[in-house]
């Protein structure tokens, strides 16, 4: 009788031989990108340091390509893009201390979003480790310790052997569902050494698969079928489980009305007769899927912003599919079913009968005929007219990344992102700066159509050096900078929670002028114009900068009523 684990894949003489006799010059970092290339990887973001330059001189003996950042912040940011619009682990390469602590913010992003990174940084000589205070440059007591509460999984080489395992263990943990960033940390010296190891070939570490319990999704079905009024809200695991098309057709099924978060942006088609659409900070939308009896809940926790700041109250049965453990019923009681969204969503596809309904269209038209007339009596025509140029602008399919700013925020509710996985923004973690180093990544990824980045000035002061890769790797971006003279969000606030705005103004360069000195086309444009400014920038070849002068608001919110 032979069983799996008695079979054993035999190599060939010619890879016996290749192995005895590994080619000469080869270090730890060889290693290093041995592994990425055997895993799958093609690209590789970060920025060297002198801990690091192990791993980055053996870049140019491998076929990996390198994309090199200004900001390790910003690289992870392009990383995390670069994983959102792939699907694939984006490597990162950092260096020791400084550079490592600098990615922290993008790490937490990616974390929130779930978006796969794998961050390998140098660590300080072996002998350094464990917190002896050498006085090694950028010595830490423990490293990893800044990390351990951010990402999914942090995995500490120490010799040259464990290289492999290490790297492919921490590219299997971010490809696991729920995706999300990893560290992995190797000493100087292990980098540097000359190894006599073979050439590491082909790794697998494949994700296993995260389905449902079919008891639960049983249940599941039932309470759909004989609900009177069901409605879903669609989060961000299904835009990145792939899931968008069976939420469709179990939502028509069901005759059952969808409002995606905003992490969940394309999830459900924006004109259907059943889409909500994002309108998730305002009351109506709250009562509405407050009403509901049984509420489908897939891919979201549910947390401050999808539950308008935990205002939301459900009275009816709840059901949750969740792929993160830790969010399942950690703000509402439901059932709770721990799966991907794409599999549990199939579950109940193979279960749930049709449910017929007539009104269900009719009040969604109701639903967002009141959320336009709530909108209509602030006065807020500019802000609208000016996101609607940005869409007409914007060619359908085109990816959108969105920083923290008005505008921004305008869009979690109101922007029609025509196609699932094309907007995204920093709403995970909510740090400034995401915008245009996301929107490189994602230009690096698919360099087949323009991709646009928005910002406000506060936001873009973060990003300015990045106008440099840009322009380096001739990224195919187009930059919207809308310049309110400094962080008009936080001056909102401030204005109405104290009468008065503190350190909120800022001194600004000319965007124009900058952006030309870095060899990238600019232009200032008027809300009137915009609409043709932002078109012929985005139909240009390489990056582009455009400037709006420009006041917006934000629409009243319905939380604090």
């Amino acid at each position: 009788m032979t069983h799996d684990h008695d079979l054993v894949l035999r190599p060939t003489a010619a890879q016996t031989e290749a192995a005895l006799t590994p080619p000469p010059g080869r270090n730890g970092g060889d290693l290093v990108v041995e592994t990425l290339a055997g895993l799958g990887a093609t690209t590789v973001f970060g920025l060297p340091g002198q801990h690091a330059l192990g791993m980055f001189d053996a870049l140019r003996r491998s076929d990996l390509r390198y994309v090199g950042l200004r900001v390790e912040n910003n690289a992870g940011f392009a990383a995390d893009a670069y994983g959102r619009i792939t699907g694939e682990a984006a490597p990162l390469l950092l260096s020791t201390g400084p550079g490592a602590l600098t990615s922290l913010a993008a790490l937490q992003e990616a974390a929130s979003a779930s978006a796969p990174v794998l961050a390998i940084s140098s660590q300080i000589p072996t002998a350094g480790l464990g917190g002896g205070r050498h006085g090694y440059l950028h010595e830490l007591p423990d490293q990893a310790a800044s990390f351990r509460g951010v990402v999914k999984s942090v995995h500490t080489v120490r010799t040259q052997s464990q290289i492999p395992s290490a790297i492919a263990e921490a590219w299997r943990s971010a490809l696991t569902v729920p995706h999300g960033p990893v560290w992995v940390e190797i000493p100087q010296d292990v980098l540097l050494a000359e190894t006599t190891l073979p050439v590491v070939t082909a790794l697998d570490a494949s994700p296993g698969a995260l389905v449902p319990r079919p008891e639960l999704t049983a249940v599941a079905a039932e309470l759909l079928a004989t609900a009177s009024r069901p409605a879903i809200i669609a989060g961000g695991g299904v835009v990145r489980a792939d899931a968008s098309g069976k939420l469709l057709a179990l939502a028509e099924r069901l005759n059952a009305p969808v409002v995606t978060t905003f992490g969940g942006k394309g999830a459900f088609p924006w004109e259907h007769p059943l889409s909500l659409r994002s309108w998730l900070e305002d009351r109506h939308t709250t009562d509405f899927l407050e009403d509901a009896d049984v509420l489908l809940v897939v891919g979201s926790g549910l947390g401050e912003l999808s539950s308008n700041y935990h205002t939301f109250a459900p009275r009816g049965r709840v059901i949750q599919i969740e792929a993160d453990l830790g969010k399942l019923e950690s703000n509402h009681p439901a059932l709770g079913i721990h799966a991907d969204a794409r599999p549990a969503l199939q579950a109940l596809l193979e279960t749930v009968p049709e449910r017929a309904d007539e009104t269900a269209p009719e009040r969604v038209r109701t639903l967002l005929s009141r959320v336009e007339e709530r909108i209509a009596v602030q006065e807020l025509t500019l802000e609208q007219e000016v996101l609607a140029s940005v869409r007409r602008a914007l060619p359908a399919g085109s990816p959108s990344f969105w920083d923290m700013t008005i505008l921004a925020y305008w869009a979690w509710s109101a922007f029609d992102p025509r196609g699932a996985n094309t907007m995204h923004s920093a709403q995970g973690a909510g740090g400034l700066g995401y915008g245009f180093p996301a929107a490189l990544g994602a230009a690096v990824a698919d360099p087949t159509r323009p991709v646009l980045a928005v910002s406000g000035d506060g936001g873009a002061l973060y990003s300015i050096a990045e106008l440099a890769t840009a322009r380096q790797y001739d990224l195919k971006v187009t930059w919207l900078i809308v310049d309110d003279g400094g962080y008009g969000i936080l001056r909102e606030y401030m204005t109405d929670a104290f009468g008065e705005a503190t350190a909120t103004e800022l001194t600004r360069p000319d965007y124009v002028a900058l952006a030309e000195s870095f060899g990238v086309p600019a232009i200032r444009t008027t809300p009137e114009s915009l609409e043709t400014d932002l078109a012929e920038a985005l139909a240009e070849p390489g990056p582009s900068v455009v400037v709006l002068p420009a006041l917006l608001r934000m629409f009243a919110p319905t939380h604090l009523d």
